[in-house]
């Protein structure tokens, strides 16, 4: 198993992870990664089959080092000849709308990183089943310990994908709109509308009406509303 592999402190850019477009909002700091990847929840994997490029949107994990998604076997994204998967995964939490005093500048503060690698097919069994409970966990922390763990069949029918973080960058937008200075006296409203992901008061299942223990984690409605999004905005 390789999830003990230990995570590095910094990532200095590649030709490829560099970020040209507004260099200023970059980010190489391997802890500012981690955090944006940590607090993200949808991921999108973008890779080429055939010539044709692909984008599809997936849960993931960040283990250490490694980012790792999953699908179905029979996922386009297994298709890649020769066993080699190129990918370019993102991860993008929005934290406000932008609204300046011309229309060029209006924007979004926002985090965002994005990671290019080749993916690697988990097929250790111990491995795949250590990231599937690390990917549970995402969702409420103890969360695999009270559900019914994947069987074979289903660990058959599950491809996990780990992909390093050794290019990885992450990009940030804060702060007021930035307008020219001949913009200043426009007569229209200028500044920032945060936006923010927060829980709702968790719905029932209807199929089940039995009592949940509280005392286990990931059991309790209340337990999961407030543990789902601790921190995340």
């Amino acid at each position: 198993m390789r999830l003990d592999t230990p995570a590095m402190t910094c990532s200095a850019p590649t030709e490829r992870t560099r970020v040209r477009r507004l260099p200023q909002r970059a980010d190489y700091d391997r802890r500012t990664i981690e955090a944006i990847l940590d607090r993200g929840f949808c991921a999108h994997v973008g890779f080429v089959v055939e010539g044709q490029p692909f984008v599809i949107p997936t849960t993931y994990v960040r283990v250490g080092d490694e980012l790792f998604v999953h699908g179905a076997v029979k996922s386009r994204i297994l298709s890649a000849p020769a066993g080699r998967w190129p990918l370019c995964v993102t991860v993008t939490l929005v934290d406000g709308l932008v609204l300046a005093r011309s229309a060029f500048h209006h924007s979004m503060n926002y985090r965002s990183v994005v990671v290019l690698g080749e993916g690697r097919l988990v097929t250790d069994p111990g491995e795949k089943r250590a990231v599937l409970e690390h990917l549970i966990d995402r969702f409420v922390p103890g969360r695999s310990g009270v559900v019914r763990s994947p069987n074979e069949r289903e660990l058959k029918a599950t491809s996990v994908l780990g992909i390093s973080l050794r290019e990885a960058s992450a990009k940030i937008r804060t702060g007021p709109p930035l307008d020219d200075e001949e913009d200043m006296t426009v007569p229209c409203w200028a500044g920032v509308i945060p936006l923010s992901v927060s829980a709702g008061d968790a719905v029932r299942d209807p199929g089940r009406n039995a009592a949940l223990d509280p005392a286990k984690p990931g059991s309790a409605a209340p337990a999961i509303a407030e543990r789902l999004l601790d921190g995340v905005g």
